[in-house]
């Protein structure tokens, strides 16, 4: 008899122990499912507030883009036809001809231009603006129309010390007034995004005489920017090409959205 009340007491013990189990079996899995489904949830929460980025200053983050009027009277039409929306040429520059300057390690002047020039294409289409990406010597060019055309460039790879851009325009221009304002919101917005200084002591003829200048259409406003040296400026030109291409970018939408009286 007591060995039937100890066997009992010991599946009494057994059943205790299997629900304690049980429920502690329950507990911890609940818990991983609730933490799972918080995490989820401050990850959508995360996603759905993330901002958007736009190109302007701080301060005009949520202007629209507005409607201007180009040198030439009017937004100028791309292949598509659409003349409710500014064209822009973005020339990569020396893409398709030579590499431009050329750093010891061997990286190409041509490169850097070519990735800058892609993201700011990327980044105006995104505004609503229609981008034509060209080539250094483009057939495109002749006779371009648009309300902006802007060459991207850097500088040489051997000035130790050197660091900086630099923004010009045709000597002999046919609306200087439109085109010292392109050059103008450059400086302003190039400066603002990329944290570079100005260089404009180092602005050659090859600038002010720029090909581009002489085949596009009289009426296109054009300006040429070097956007860094390659030695002391490589890391921002090479590996932060967005970056450069966001002060670029904005630097446009800067001209197109407060254009000069016609």
């Amino acid at each position: 008899m007591h060995q039937a009340r100890t066997q009992r007491q010991t599946q009494a013990v057994r059943r205790t122990t299997r629900a304690r189990k049980k429920i502690a079996t329950f507990s911890i899995t609940m818990l991983s499912l609730i933490t799972l489904a918080t995490l989820i949830g401050l990850r959508l929460f995360a996603v759905a507030e993330r901002p958007v980025f736009r190109i302007a200053q701080p301060a005009q983050a949520n202007l629209p883009m507005v409607p201007s009027v180009s040198a030439s009277g009017g937004f100028q039409s791309s292949q598509s036809g659409d003349t409710s929306r500014p064209l822009v040429g973005i020339v990569a520059g020396h893409k398709g001809y030579d590499p431009g300057a050329v750093c010891d390690d061997g990286l190409t002047e041509a490169e850097i231009n070519y990735a800058i020039a892609i993201e700011t294409v990327e980044l105006l289409k995104r505004r609503g603006v229609q981008a034509d990406l060209l080539n250094e010597y483009d057939p495109l060019l002749t006779d371009y129309q648009a309300d902006a055309l802007v060459s991207v460039h850097a500088d040489s790879c051997n000035v130790a010390g050197a660091t900086g851009f630099k923004v010009a325009r045709v000597t002999s221009s046919a609306i200087p007034e439109a085109e010292d304002k392109l050059v103008d919101c450059l400086y302003q917005e190039y400066g603002l995004y990329t944290g570079l200084p100005q260089h404009p002591a180092s602005i050659t003829d090859n600038m002010t005489n720029y090909h581009a200048f002489s085949e596009i259409a009289p009426l296109t406003p054009g300006a040429i920017i070097e956007t860094g040296f390659m030695l002391d400026d490589r890391y921002l030109l090479q590996y932060k090409p967005k970056i450069v291409a966001r002060g670029i970018a904005a630097g446009i939408l800067c001209f197109l959205e407060s254009p000069p009286d016609p």
